[in-house]
Protein backbone atom coordinates (compact mmCIF):
# COMPACT_ATOMS: atom_id res chain seq x y z
CA UNK A 1 0.00 0.00 0.00
CA UNK A 2 3.09 2.40 1.22
CA UNK A 3 4.71 1.42 -1.86
CA UNK A 4 1.04 1.86 -3.93
CA UNK A 5 1.07 5.63 -2.75
CA UNK A 6 4.84 6.43 -3.60
CA UNK A 7 4.61 5.48 -7.04
CA UNK A 8 1.42 7.92 -7.31
CA UNK A 9 3.48 10.97 -6.36
CA UNK A 10 5.21 12.62 -9.06
CA UNK A 11 8.53 13.42 -8.44
CA UNK A 12 9.38 15.85 -11.36
CA UNK A 13 6.45 17.98 -11.33
CA UNK A 14 6.54 21.78 -10.51
CA UNK A 15 7.20 22.33 -6.97
CA UNK A 16 5.10 24.82 -5.83
CA UNK A 17 6.09 27.74 -2.84
CA UNK A 18 3.96 26.04 -0.12
CA UNK A 19 2.13 29.92 0.05
CA UNK A 20 0.96 29.39 -3.10
CA UNK A 21 -1.23 26.79 -2.25
CA UNK A 22 -3.39 29.32 -0.31
CA UNK A 23 -7.18 28.85 -0.85
CA UNK A 24 -9.34 31.95 -0.51
CA UNK A 25 -9.98 33.03 2.86
CA UNK A 26 -13.31 33.26 3.73
CA UNK A 27 -14.99 30.67 5.39
CA UNK A 28 -15.70 29.52 8.95
CA UNK A 29 -14.23 26.79 11.16
CA UNK A 30 -15.50 23.19 10.89
CA UNK A 31 -18.83 21.95 8.90
CA UNK A 32 -19.79 25.53 8.53
CA UNK A 33 -23.60 25.83 7.10
CA UNK A 34 -24.99 29.57 6.32
CA UNK A 35 -27.82 31.64 6.04
CA UNK A 36 -30.29 29.91 3.66
CA UNK A 37 -31.52 32.87 1.54
CA UNK A 38 -30.01 33.38 -0.68
CA UNK A 39 -26.96 31.24 -0.38
CA UNK A 40 -23.88 32.07 -3.00
CA UNK A 41 -23.07 28.99 -5.01
CA UNK A 42 -19.31 28.13 -6.59
CA UNK A 43 -21.24 28.37 -9.66
CA UNK A 44 -22.08 32.22 -9.31
CA UNK A 45 -18.25 32.57 -8.73
CA UNK A 46 -18.64 33.72 -4.66
CA UNK A 47 -16.56 30.76 -3.35
CA UNK A 48 -13.32 28.18 -4.87
CA UNK A 49 -15.33 25.42 -6.42
CA UNK A 50 -14.34 21.91 -5.24
CA UNK A 51 -12.24 20.66 -7.08
CA UNK A 52 -9.60 17.18 -7.23
CA UNK A 53 -6.14 17.34 -5.47
CA UNK A 54 -3.64 18.53 -7.61
CA UNK A 55 -0.05 17.24 -7.44
CA UNK A 56 1.50 16.60 -3.69
CA UNK A 57 3.64 19.86 -3.18
CA UNK A 58 7.26 19.48 -3.03
CA UNK A 59 9.33 21.89 -0.74
CA UNK A 60 12.73 23.37 -2.44
CA UNK A 61 14.80 22.30 0.73
CA UNK A 62 13.05 19.01 0.89
CA UNK A 63 12.48 17.16 -2.14
CA UNK A 64 10.61 13.68 -1.82
CA UNK A 65 12.31 10.71 -2.25
CA UNK A 66 11.51 7.04 -1.42
CA UNK A 67 14.17 6.30 0.14
CA UNK A 68 13.42 9.86 2.10
CA UNK A 69 9.70 8.37 2.74
CA UNK A 70 10.89 4.88 3.88
CA UNK A 71 13.54 6.46 6.57
CA UNK A 72 10.41 8.59 7.74
CA UNK A 73 8.01 5.75 8.00
CA UNK A 74 10.32 4.21 9.95
CA UNK A 75 10.66 7.65 12.80
CA UNK A 76 7.09 7.89 12.16
CA UNK A 77 6.34 4.47 14.09
CA UNK A 78 9.67 4.66 16.30
CA UNK A 79 8.51 5.12 19.86
CA UNK A 80 12.37 6.03 20.38
CA UNK A 81 11.60 9.46 19.86
CA UNK A 82 10.42 10.09 22.62
CA UNK A 83 11.25 11.16 26.15
CA UNK A 84 10.98 7.53 27.91
CA UNK A 85 10.48 5.40 24.67
CA UNK A 86 6.80 4.65 25.00
CA UNK A 87 5.53 7.17 21.59
CA UNK A 88 5.96 7.36 18.86
CA UNK A 89 3.98 9.75 16.24
CA UNK A 90 1.33 6.75 15.48
CA UNK A 91 0.68 6.71 18.86
CA UNK A 92 -1.78 9.79 18.49
CA UNK A 93 -2.16 9.50 14.68
CA UNK A 94 -2.91 5.68 14.56
CA UNK A 95 -2.16 4.82 11.16
CA UNK A 96 -4.95 2.29 11.48
CA UNK A 97 -7.61 4.78 12.14
CA UNK A 98 -7.56 7.87 9.74
CA UNK A 99 -3.94 9.01 11.26
CA UNK A 100 -5.90 11.10 14.20
CA UNK A 101 -6.27 9.56 17.43
CA UNK A 102 -9.92 7.81 18.05
CA UNK A 103 -10.13 9.94 21.82
CA UNK A 104 -11.82 13.17 21.89
CA UNK A 105 -8.73 14.59 23.16
CA UNK A 106 -5.50 13.23 22.35
CA UNK A 107 -3.49 12.47 25.18
CA UNK A 108 -0.01 13.37 26.29
CA UNK A 109 3.34 11.56 27.32
CA UNK A 110 3.52 10.36 30.98
CA UNK A 111 2.16 12.08 33.19
CA UNK A 112 0.01 15.04 30.88
CA UNK A 113 -2.53 14.60 28.51
CA UNK A 114 -3.23 17.14 25.82
CA UNK A 115 -5.88 19.86 25.29
CA UNK A 116 -7.27 19.21 22.02
CA UNK A 117 -8.05 16.67 19.16
CA UNK A 118 -5.35 15.38 17.07
CA UNK A 119 -5.97 16.64 14.00
CA UNK A 120 -5.78 13.83 10.94
CA UNK A 121 -2.54 13.44 8.89
CA UNK A 122 -4.22 12.54 6.14
CA UNK A 123 -3.96 15.65 2.98
CA UNK A 124 -2.02 17.12 5.35
CA UNK A 125 0.96 18.69 2.64
CA UNK A 126 -1.72 20.83 1.58
CA UNK A 127 -2.08 23.11 4.59
CA UNK A 128 0.03 26.18 4.54
CA UNK A 129 -0.20 26.19 8.13
CA UNK A 130 -0.45 23.31 10.89
CA UNK A 131 -2.57 22.89 13.78
CA UNK A 132 -6.25 24.09 14.81
CA UNK A 133 -4.62 27.74 15.43
CA UNK A 134 -1.88 27.81 12.60
CA UNK A 135 0.78 28.16 15.07
CA UNK A 136 3.20 25.85 12.54
CA UNK A 137 4.08 27.06 9.46
CA UNK A 138 5.60 23.69 8.06
CA UNK A 139 4.80 19.57 8.66
CA UNK A 140 8.85 20.08 9.70
CA UNK A 141 8.10 22.44 12.30
CA UNK A 142 4.98 20.75 13.63
CA UNK A 143 7.36 17.80 13.87
CA UNK A 144 9.75 19.15 15.79
CA UNK A 145 6.58 20.66 18.40
CA UNK A 146 5.31 17.09 18.61
CA UNK A 147 8.47 15.28 19.45
CA UNK A 148 10.01 17.82 22.24
CA UNK A 149 6.90 19.13 23.30
CA UNK A 150 6.33 19.30 26.99
CA UNK A 151 2.66 17.60 26.73
CA UNK A 152 4.40 15.45 23.56
CA UNK A 153 7.34 13.45 23.36
CA UNK A 154 9.33 15.96 25.92
CA UNK A 155 12.56 14.85 24.03
CA UNK A 156 15.49 16.82 23.57
CA UNK A 157 16.64 16.56 20.30
CA UNK A 158 20.58 16.01 21.54
CA UNK A 159 19.51 12.95 22.78
CA UNK A 160 17.23 12.09 20.16
CA UNK A 161 20.51 12.21 17.76
CA UNK A 162 22.29 9.57 20.19
CA UNK A 163 19.66 7.65 19.99
CA UNK A 164 19.78 7.49 16.50
CA UNK A 165 23.21 7.45 15.77
CA UNK A 166 23.33 3.97 18.33
CA UNK A 167 21.57 2.14 15.77
CA UNK A 168 23.34 1.15 12.73
CA UNK A 169 20.66 1.07 10.17
CA UNK A 170 19.56 4.61 10.71
CA UNK A 171 23.37 5.81 10.31
CA UNK A 172 23.30 4.25 7.24
CA UNK A 173 19.85 5.14 5.98
CA UNK A 174 20.44 8.89 6.81
CA UNK A 175 23.77 8.91 5.55
CA UNK A 176 22.31 7.50 2.30
CA UNK A 177 19.35 10.05 1.94
CA UNK A 178 21.39 13.06 3.50
CA UNK A 179 25.02 12.77 3.65
CA UNK A 180 25.88 13.41 7.16
CA UNK A 181 27.85 11.10 8.88
CA UNK A 182 25.47 10.56 11.48
CA UNK A 183 21.80 11.59 12.30
CA UNK A 184 20.89 15.00 12.89
CA UNK A 185 17.47 16.45 14.37
CA UNK A 186 16.24 18.45 11.17
CA UNK A 187 17.19 15.71 8.94
CA UNK A 188 15.00 13.51 10.97
CA UNK A 189 12.20 16.01 10.93
CA UNK A 190 12.73 15.99 7.20
CA UNK A 191 12.38 12.45 6.48
CA UNK A 192 8.72 12.05 8.86
CA UNK A 193 7.50 14.82 7.37
CA UNK A 194 8.38 13.22 3.54
CA UNK A 195 6.51 10.13 4.66
CA UNK A 196 3.41 12.22 6.26
CA UNK A 197 3.28 13.96 2.09
CA UNK A 198 2.66 10.70 0.87
CA UNK A 199 -1.01 10.69 3.24
CA UNK A 200 -2.97 11.56 0.27
CA UNK A 201 -6.69 10.51 -0.48
CA UNK A 202 -7.26 8.04 -3.34
CA UNK A 203 -9.86 6.70 -4.81
CA UNK A 204 -12.17 9.28 -3.84
CA UNK A 205 -16.18 8.88 -5.14
CA UNK A 206 -16.86 12.19 -5.47
CA UNK A 207 -13.60 13.13 -7.23
CA UNK A 208 -15.00 10.47 -10.21
CA UNK A 209 -18.31 12.14 -9.73
CA UNK A 210 -16.57 15.87 -10.58
CA UNK A 211 -14.89 13.99 -13.43
CA UNK A 212 -17.74 12.68 -14.97
CA UNK A 213 -18.93 9.46 -13.39
CA UNK A 214 -22.65 10.39 -12.88
CA UNK A 215 -22.76 6.96 -11.51
CA UNK A 216 -19.88 7.40 -8.74
CA UNK A 217 -22.27 8.90 -6.22
CA UNK A 218 -25.46 8.25 -4.67
CA UNK A 219 -28.81 10.42 -5.64
CA UNK A 220 -28.67 11.21 -1.74
CA UNK A 221 -25.35 13.05 -1.92
CA UNK A 222 -26.54 14.32 -5.55
CA UNK A 223 -28.53 16.30 -3.16
CA UNK A 224 -26.57 16.92 -1.00
CA UNK A 225 -24.06 18.35 -2.95
CA UNK A 226 -26.38 20.78 -4.30
CA UNK A 227 -27.47 21.77 -0.71
CA UNK A 228 -23.82 22.34 0.06
CA UNK A 229 -23.10 25.02 -2.53
CA UNK A 230 -26.31 25.98 -1.97
CA UNK A 231 -29.04 26.71 -0.04
CA UNK A 232 -26.81 25.03 2.86
CA UNK A 233 -24.09 27.32 2.05
CA UNK A 234 -21.66 25.25 3.57
CA UNK A 235 -19.22 25.88 0.55
CA UNK A 236 -18.61 29.25 2.05
CA UNK A 237 -16.17 27.66 4.25
CA UNK A 238 -15.41 24.36 3.03
CA UNK A 239 -14.18 24.82 -0.67
CA UNK A 240 -11.50 24.01 -3.14
CA UNK A 241 -9.55 21.34 -3.74
CA UNK A 242 -9.04 20.79 -0.07
CA UNK A 243 -12.77 21.36 0.94
CA UNK A 244 -11.68 23.54 3.41
CA UNK A 245 -10.68 27.85 3.34
CA UNK A 246 -7.84 26.93 5.23
CA UNK A 247 -8.73 30.04 7.26
CA UNK A 248 -10.17 30.32 11.07
CA UNK A 249 -13.61 31.14 12.60
CA UNK A 250 -15.33 30.94 15.70
CA UNK A 251 -18.45 28.66 15.24
CA UNK A 252 -19.51 28.11 19.36
CA UNK A 253 -18.26 24.88 19.07
CA UNK A 254 -19.49 23.24 23.10
CA UNK A 255 -16.99 22.75 25.80
CA UNK A 256 -15.99 18.89 26.09
CA UNK A 257 -17.06 17.91 29.67
CA UNK A 258 -14.11 15.74 29.95
CA UNK A 259 -11.93 18.37 29.15
CA UNK A 260 -13.20 20.52 31.89
CA UNK A 261 -13.21 17.96 34.60
CA UNK A 262 -9.84 16.22 34.02
CA UNK A 263 -7.35 17.73 36.51
CA UNK A 264 -4.13 16.59 33.75
CA UNK A 265 -5.82 18.47 31.08
CA UNK A 266 -7.04 21.44 33.13
CA UNK A 267 -3.15 21.42 33.90
CA UNK A 268 -2.14 21.28 30.39
CA UNK A 269 -4.75 24.23 29.30
CA UNK A 270 -3.06 26.89 32.25
CA UNK A 271 0.53 25.61 30.86
CA UNK A 272 -0.65 25.97 27.60
CA UNK A 273 -1.96 29.68 28.54
CA UNK A 274 1.00 31.10 29.90
CA UNK A 275 3.64 29.23 27.61
CA UNK A 276 1.82 30.99 24.40
CA UNK A 277 2.12 34.58 26.15
CA UNK A 278 -1.69 35.02 27.09
CA UNK A 279 -2.23 37.92 29.53
CA UNK A 280 -2.61 37.26 33.40
CA UNK A 281 -6.02 37.77 33.20
CA UNK A 282 -7.12 35.09 30.47
CA UNK A 283 -4.50 32.62 32.16
CA UNK A 284 -6.77 33.38 35.58
CA UNK A 285 -10.04 33.62 34.31
CA UNK A 286 -10.68 31.87 31.08
CA UNK A 287 -12.42 28.17 30.73
CA UNK A 288 -12.47 27.85 27.26
CA UNK A 289 -9.28 27.47 24.39
CA UNK A 290 -9.09 30.63 22.46
CA UNK A 291 -7.85 28.84 19.26
CA UNK A 292 -6.38 31.23 17.07
CA UNK A 293 -6.15 34.06 19.70
CA UNK A 294 -2.99 32.34 21.02
CA UNK A 295 -1.27 32.84 17.82
CA UNK A 296 -2.21 36.76 17.30
CA UNK A 297 -2.90 37.87 20.34
CA UNK A 298 -5.54 39.79 18.83
CA UNK A 299 -9.08 39.43 20.93
CA UNK A 300 -11.00 39.51 18.17
CA UNK A 301 -9.69 35.96 17.37
CA UNK A 302 -10.37 34.31 20.40
CA UNK A 303 -12.69 31.16 19.75
CA UNK A 304 -11.10 31.06 15.88
CA UNK A 305 -10.17 27.54 14.73
CA UNK A 306 -9.16 26.23 11.60
CA UNK A 307 -11.43 24.99 9.29
CA UNK A 308 -10.52 21.29 8.77
CA UNK A 309 -10.90 19.68 5.62
CA UNK A 310 -13.75 17.37 4.88
CA UNK A 311 -11.84 15.19 2.61
CA UNK A 312 -12.15 11.21 4.24
CA UNK A 313 -13.58 12.63 7.26
CA UNK A 314 -15.66 9.38 7.86
CA UNK A 315 -12.01 7.86 9.48
CA UNK A 316 -11.38 11.06 11.58
CA UNK A 317 -13.90 11.07 14.19
CA UNK A 318 -14.65 12.44 16.96
CA UNK A 319 -14.85 16.28 15.11
CA UNK A 320 -13.82 19.34 16.33
CA UNK A 321 -10.80 20.80 18.02
CA UNK A 322 -12.08 19.07 20.87
CA UNK A 323 -13.26 16.31 19.81
CA UNK A 324 -16.94 17.03 21.42
CA UNK A 325 -19.18 15.69 18.26
CA UNK A 326 -18.74 11.95 17.74
CA UNK A 327 -20.81 11.62 14.41
CA UNK A 328 -21.45 13.51 11.02
CA UNK A 329 -24.88 13.97 11.84
CA UNK A 330 -24.27 15.59 15.19
CA UNK A 331 -21.88 17.50 13.72
CA UNK A 332 -24.54 18.68 10.48
CA UNK A 333 -27.81 19.27 13.61
CA UNK A 334 -25.13 21.80 15.69
CA UNK A 335 -25.21 23.87 12.30
CA UNK A 336 -28.34 23.75 11.66
CA UNK A 337 -29.53 25.04 14.89
CA UNK A 338 -27.16 27.58 13.79
CA UNK A 339 -23.74 26.80 15.83
CA UNK A 340 -23.12 28.08 19.61
CA UNK A 341 -22.75 30.82 21.86
CA UNK A 342 -18.86 32.63 21.40
CA UNK A 343 -18.07 35.85 21.35
CA UNK A 344 -16.91 36.99 17.88
CA UNK A 345 -18.78 33.97 15.89
CA UNK A 346 -18.45 34.06 12.35
CA UNK A 347 -21.58 36.13 10.65
CA UNK A 348 -21.56 32.91 7.73
CA UNK A 349 -23.47 31.33 10.89
CA UNK A 350 -27.19 31.20 11.44
CA UNK A 351 -30.10 28.33 12.03
CA UNK A 352 -30.87 26.84 8.27
CA UNK A 353 -34.01 24.97 9.42
CA UNK A 354 -32.85 21.68 7.02
CA UNK A 355 -35.32 19.03 7.42
CA UNK A 356 -34.31 15.47 8.65
CA UNK A 357 -34.37 14.57 4.66
CA UNK A 358 -32.13 17.41 4.13
CA UNK A 359 -29.82 16.96 6.71
CA UNK A 360 -29.18 13.33 5.96
CA UNK A 361 -28.68 14.24 2.24
CA UNK A 362 -25.80 16.55 3.50
CA UNK A 363 -24.46 13.25 5.34
CA UNK A 364 -24.21 11.16 2.39
CA UNK A 365 -22.13 14.36 0.24
CA UNK A 366 -19.55 14.34 3.11
CA UNK A 367 -19.61 10.31 3.05
CA UNK A 368 -18.86 10.30 -0.63
CA UNK A 369 -15.65 12.55 -0.09
CA UNK A 370 -14.79 9.53 1.51
CA UNK A 371 -12.26 7.37 -0.72
CA UNK A 372 -10.30 3.93 -0.08
CA UNK A 373 -9.12 3.98 4.10
CA UNK A 374 -5.62 4.63 3.82
CA UNK A 375 -2.92 2.85 6.07
CA UNK A 376 -0.39 1.62 7.39
CA UNK A 377 1.32 -1.16 9.26
CA UNK A 378 3.83 -0.85 12.23
CA UNK A 379 7.30 -1.99 10.49
CA UNK A 380 9.89 -3.93 11.79
CA UNK A 381 11.86 -1.11 13.60
CA UNK A 382 15.84 -1.58 13.36
CA UNK A 383 17.93 -2.44 17.11
CA UNK A 384 20.22 -0.71 19.08
CA UNK A 385 23.91 -1.79 18.11
CA UNK A 386 25.94 -3.47 20.62
CA UNK A 387 27.75 -1.26 23.17
CA UNK A 388 31.66 -1.39 22.97
CA UNK A 389 34.45 0.98 24.45
CA UNK A 390 37.37 1.73 21.70
CA UNK A 391 40.96 1.36 23.84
Amino acid sequence: MLKQTIQSLSFNHLRWPVLGLAVVILGAAALVLVNRQPAPTAAQGEFPALATLPAVPEPLDNPITPEKVELGRLLFFDPRMSADGSMSCNSCHSAATGYGATTAISFGGPGTSHWRNASTLLNVAYYTKLNWDGAKKSIEQQNSGAWGGAVAGNLDKTLAEERLAQIPEYVKRFKDVFGAEYPRWDDALKAVATYQRTLVSRNVPFDAFLEGDESAISDAAKRGYELFQGEAGCIACHNGFLVSDDSYHATGVPTNPDFLNSPLKQITFRYEQWAKGATEYVYRTTSQDYGLYYVTKQDVDQGKFRTPSLRDLCYTAPYMHNGVFTSLEEVVAFYNDGGGKTPNKSELISSLNLSTDEQSDLVAFMESLCGEQVSDEAPELPPYGVFSVSK
